[in-house]
């Protein structure tokens, strides 16, 4: 089994992928109010606004509370947004984690826009638990929950 990989996903949604990138490129403070699993994410270094900002999630995985220290970087042209691992519990199964959201609108004809979420880690060990079994699903479904409370809002 290998200790490095990259796992991929694609999420089809509603909400316009302009306005799912801008919140979760400087508007994630408002996630804790949409989410039941995202309890609070504070800003420790920079600002909500600025790629290179670190910030804290604390959010509930599994039936356990979890933190998630990342520095943010953003890609303006491609429309995305990664989250490296610098602190918190998932640095005790990986060395490297950083998960990438890239917000693709809707093509001529479709229906849906795109999120493609793409995780890359290194596991400390090898019997550490692969991330799609937690993280992976996790990551869809908060994309799905934000998604979601826009439709409603609309």
């Amino acid at each position: 089994m290998a200790l490095i990989g990259t796992l991929e996903k694609d999420i089809e949604v509603q909400t316009p992928a302009d306005k799912l990138y801008t919140m979760f490129k400087s508007q994630c403070y408002h996630i804790p109010n949409i989410s039941n699993n995202i309890h609070a994410i504070d800003v420790h270094e920079g600002d909500w606004e600025k790629g290179g900002s670190v910030k804290e999630w604390k959010y509930n995985i599994d039936g356990n509370v979890e933190t998630f220290k990342e520095k943010v970087e953003v890609d303006e042209e491609n429309k995305a947004v990664t989250f490296i691992a610098v602190g918190g519990h998932i640095l005790d199964h990986y060395k490297n984690y950083k998960g990438t959201f890239k917000f693709t609108p809707k093509i001529e004809g479709g229906n849906n826009h795109l999120v493609k979420i793409t995780l890359d880690y290194e596991k400390r060990k090898v019997d550490d638990p692969h991330p799609l079994d937690k993280y992976m699903e996790f990551l869809v479904s908060l994309v799905k929950e934000v998604d979601v409370h826009h439709v409603l809002q609309a």
